[in-house]
């Protein structure tokens, strides 16, 4: 799918806000082309039908992770994807041995973890350093699930995440990792014992996906039919699947090539960032295509606002916060004051993005945040 596409009468959009959601790709829109249209736990001809591309789904997922099939179920998004991680194993474990992750993690693992502590398990969040990352060290003995993000959502900062692994079963906790942000630009270290997908940051548009560890037993979040080896239960949706595993292995496949490019662009935008007196946020090692900082005098809604007039999709931060106009939680916990947390701009490129747009939206961006009179 282009990256641009016209909106507006004469107005030429330039599409920046990859990590809040990746275009389609074009692999995956001929994939769900000819999808069968039976209930694949059904016995008819049209069942048998929907029941070989689900299968076939999982083996695609299951062998750009290096996975088992059986390790492969699928969910209806990013989000119930970690719900099922981390409510799935707390519930099946000792209350007592804390509930480890960190206070710049997405809102799906702050919002269960905190969940799981009003149902009275022990819950530690530690802190993050001033680019948003996690201390392996922070994990205590005794801890019995620890929850990182592959990569932080805002600003783009890689997690350690083979330091919290070899840490987090050192001390005999299972791992969580949220792969949510990430896998089309890096690849997942292995050893994780969950970790969680979300299909529209793949560039599937719908859709979920959990990697469950070989011989980990999960208490389902739904009851009902054996669906997914009984970690879901319901119908399932051969399409959403279809479309994820599609999206995951075009990713495997494209994320290193994809990442010279993005790199490049990236520090283009980031480069006029700073020319405007941004405060760049994030900080190597960082995903390749972000382009993220925050202003102390500006507010981050006026910026996307004059940016969106002048033909550029960005964002302030995670799309599921964009609706509020409470500071960013990461950037609070980076350290950044109340104004600069107020002020972030997230610039991200995708597999689509070309040199001539990044060119492009430089002079744009220049022109639109030196006019615009949003000032705190």
């Amino acid at each position: 799918m282009r990256a641009v596409a016209s909106l507006a009468p004469g107005v030429r959009r330039i599409y920046l806000d990859d990590a809040g959601s990746a275009p389609v790709l074009s692999e995956v829109t001929e994939a769900l082309r000819e999808l069968p249209a039976g209930n694949p736990s059904s016995l008819h001809a049209e069942g048998r039908s929907a029941r070989a591309a689900l299968d076939r789904a999982r083996d695609t997922a299951a062998l750009a992770l290096g996975a088992d099939r059986t390790e492969i179920t699928f969910t209806s998004s990013g989000t119930e994807a970690i719900n099922l991680a981390l409510f799935g194993a707390a519930r099946r474990l000792s209350k007592r041995g804390p509930i480890v992750t960190w206070d710049a993690e997405h809102q799906a693992v702050l919002g269960a973890v905190r969940r799981l502590e009003s149902e009275g398990h022990a819950v530690e969040i530690a802190a993050v350093d001033q680019n948003a990352r996690a201390n392996a060290e922070a994990i205590p003995t005794g801890a019995t699930l620890v929850s990182i993000g592959l990569a932080n959502n805002e600003v783009g900062t890689i997690q350690p995440v083979s330091d919290v692994i070899a840490r987090s079963h050192e001390v005999g906790a299972l791992v969580h990792l949220d792969a949510c942000a990430g896998p089309r630009w890096i690849p997942i270290p292995r050893g994780a014992d969950l970790v969680s997908f979300s299909g529209h940051k793949l560039g599937a548009d719908r859709g979920g996906m959990l990697f469950v560890r070989d011989g980990l037993r999960l208490e389902p979040l739904l009851y009902g039919g054996p669906q997914e080896w009984g970690r879901r239960a319901g119908r399932e949706d051969v399409a959403a699947a279809v479309a994820t595993a599609t999206a995951l292995a075009v990713c495997a496949r494209e994320r290193e090539a994809r990442g010279r490019i993005a790199e490049r662009q990236a520090t283009a935008l980031r480069q006029v960032l700073l020319e405007l007196g941004g405060r760049l946020t994030g900080a190597a090692p960082q995903l390749p295509n972000y382009a993220t900082c925050a202003f102390g005098d500006r507010r981050g809604e006026d910026l996307l606002l004059a940016l969106d007039l002048a033909g550029i999709a960005a964002s302030s931060g995670s799309a599921c916060a964009s609706g509020s106009l409470d500071p960013s939680h990461v950037l609070l916990a980076m350290g950044l004051g109340l104004n600069e947390a107020l002020g972030s701009l997230r610039l991200t490129t995708g597999y689509a993005t070309t040199d001539l747009e990044v060119t492009d939206a430089r002079a744009i961006i220049s022109s639109a945040l030196t006019h615009t009179g949003a000032r705190a």
